[in-house]
């Protein structure tokens, strides 16, 4: 009783190992062309807008599930459609300086992949 007790936890956790490597290697995978833009130096109330691309190097297609910009100033648009392993998909970043000086904002990306987020960052100086 007790060796096919024996034999059948370990044939469970057998399958659990396999089963979870499973899992972990169908994950989508972010392969940024770039994750940081620097805009240089930009005009006071003109927007600029940069194009983050990136390319689905998982075994799952890709969703981003949200994108969430680190102020009001900055607004992100996004692949909306799964994106297939292979395919490439885009986050865009828009800011709109209202005020003059250096500055740091992130986008944050929600998506399917192993880490669950990452952050897109935009930088520059605003100059009248």
């Amino acid at each position: 009783m007790c060796a096919f007790v024996f034999t059948t936890h370990a044939q469970t956790l057998a399958s659990n190992t396999k089963n979870t490597s499973r899992l972990i290697a169908e994950f989508s995978l972010f392969n940024w062309s770039q994750t940081t833009h620097d805009f240089g130096k930009i005009k006071v109330n003109k927007p600029v807008t940069y194009e983050f691309s990136f390319i689905n190097a998982g075994e799952a297609p890709l969703v981003i599930t949200s994108v969430q910009a680190s102020c009001g100033c900055t607004v992100a648009k996004y692949t909306k459609d799964p994106v297939s392993p292979g395919s490439s998909g885009f986050v865009t970043a828009t800011y709109n300086a209202a005020k003059v000086g250096v500055f740091t904002k992130t986008v944050t990306v929600n998506a399917n992949t192993e880490a669950g987020s990452m952050q897109l960052t935009i930088k520059g100086e605003v100059v009248e």
